[in-house]
C-alpha cells in the first residue's frame, strides 16, 4: 500500500535493475548487522567514527558552520569538542537504529525509559487524540517502542526515501515494529482528519524540526538563525483540538535513553496564532543548548534564506 501511494505521488521507487540489486544487498547486510550484540556494534561504531571523522570528514563544513552559527559565543575549542562528541553519537545512532530490526521487547525495555505517557493515556480515556512534537535529538528512532506504552494508535509521520524501495521497507518495518503506522509527510493532514472524523483515537508523532520549502510562511529565530518551520502541526492541532505534547529524548548513557512527554497545550483551539509553534521552537532550543552534541548537525537545516515579504515571527 505504501509503495503504491508513493509511486502515484512522485514515482520515488523508479530504480534501475542494478541499483535495486545493490539497494537490496545493502539492506540485507544491515539486517545481518542488527543481530550482532550491542558490545560488538559499539566496537564497529568506534571504528566508523575514525573513518567518518578523520578519513572522509563527513559533512565537516556543514556541521562546523551549523555549530558556529548556532553558538557564536563559543570558542573554536568548544566547537571542536561538540563536533567530536557529535561524530561519536552519530555513529552510535547509526548502529542503534539498525538494531531495532532484531531487538527484543525485553532488551529495549531495559534501555529505554518512558515518562509522561500516563497523561497521554488519560486523554485516551477521555476520548481525545493527541499530537507529539519531537525533533532530531538523541535517538529518535527508538521512539517507535512508545507504542507499547500508549493506548493511542501512533501515526508516525515521515519523509519517504527517493529511489530505494528496499531501504524504505527496512525503515518502515522498524518504525512499525511495535504496532504504530507510518504515514508519508504529504498525507499527514488528510490522514489525521480522516481518522478524527471516524473517532479513531490516534497519537500523531512527528519530528517538527524538519526543513520545509523556502516559501514557508512561518519563519522565526531558532538557534540564532532565521529558520522556517512547517505550520501543519499547529494547524492540525487547532482544527482537531488535540492536546500537544513535547517529546524530549535524554541520553542516560551509551545505548540507554529516556523519553519524556511534557504537555504543551491541552486545548490548542484556545491558543493564539503561532503560539504552539513558538512554544515548540523555544523548548527545542532549550534542550539543544543543554546537550548540543546530540542534535543532528549534519543536516542542512539552514539551507534556505527568508524570502522578501515574509516577516519573522517572534
Amino acid at each position: 500500500m505504501i509503495r503504491k501511494e508513493l509511486e502515484e505521488h512522485d514515482k520515488r521507487f523508479h530504480e534501475t535493475p542494478l541499483k535495486r540489486i545493490l539497494n537490496k544487498t545493502l539492506v540485507g547486510f544491515l539486517i545481518l548487522l542488527s543481530w550482532l550484540p550491542f558490545r560488538v556494534l559499539y566496537i564497529l561504531s568506534d571504528f566508523m567514527y575514525l573513518i567518518v571523522r578523520y578519513a572522509i570528514k563527513y559533512r565537516h563544513k556543514v556541521i562546523t558552520d551549523n555549530l558556529k552559527n548556532s553558538f557564536p559565543e563559543k570558542t573554536e575549542i568548544e566547537i571542536d569538542q561538540i563536533r567530536t562528541r557529535f561524530y561519536h553519537h552519530f555513529c552510535d545512532l547509526f548502529f542503534e537504529s539498525i538494531k531495532i530490526y532484531s531487538i527484543s521487547d525485553k532488551a529495549i525495555a531495559k534501555r529505554l525509559k518512558i515518562t509522561g505517557e500516563n497523561k497521554a493515556n488519560e486523554f485516551f480515556d477521555q476520548g481525545r487524540s493527541v499530537i507529539a512534537l519531537a525533533m532530531h535529538h538523541n535517538n529518535w528512532e527508538w521512539t517507535s517502542f512508545v507504542q507499547s506504552k500508549l493506548k493511542h494508535h501512533i501515526l508516525t509521520i515521515y519523509s519517504p526515501i527517493r529511489g530505494n524501495e528496499a531501504m524504505e521497507k527496512f525503515l518502515t518495518h522498524n518504525r512499525e515494529k511495535w504496532g504504530s503506522e507510518c504515514v508519508p509527510l504529504y498525507r499527514t493532514a488528510r490522514t489525521v482528519i480522516e481518522r478524527n472524523a471516524k473517532k479513531q483515537l490516534t497519537g500523531v508523532w512527528l519530528a517538527a524540526d524538519q526543513t520545509p520549502q523556502a516559501n514557508s510562511k512561518f519563519w522565526t529565530i531558532f538557534l540564532n538563525q532565521e529558520t522556517p518551520f512547517y505550520q501543519g502541526p499547529e494547524k492540525i492541532a487547532i482544527s482537531t483540538n488535540q492536546p500537544v505534547f513535547f517529546q524530549h529524548n535524554k541520553k542516560i548513557s551509551r545505548g540507554h535513553y529516556e523519553i519524556e512527554y511534557t504537555l504543551l497545550f491541552e486545548n490548542p483551539k484556545d491558543a493564539k496564532p503561532d503560539e504552539i509553534l513558538l512554544a515548540y521552537v523555544r523548548k527545542a532550543e532549550e534542550v539543544i543548548r543543554q546537550e548540543p552534541e546530540y542534535y543532528l548537525w549534519s543536516h542542512r537545516r539552514w539551507k534556505h534564506k527568508r524570502p522578501e515579504g515574509i516577516e519573522l515571527t517572534v
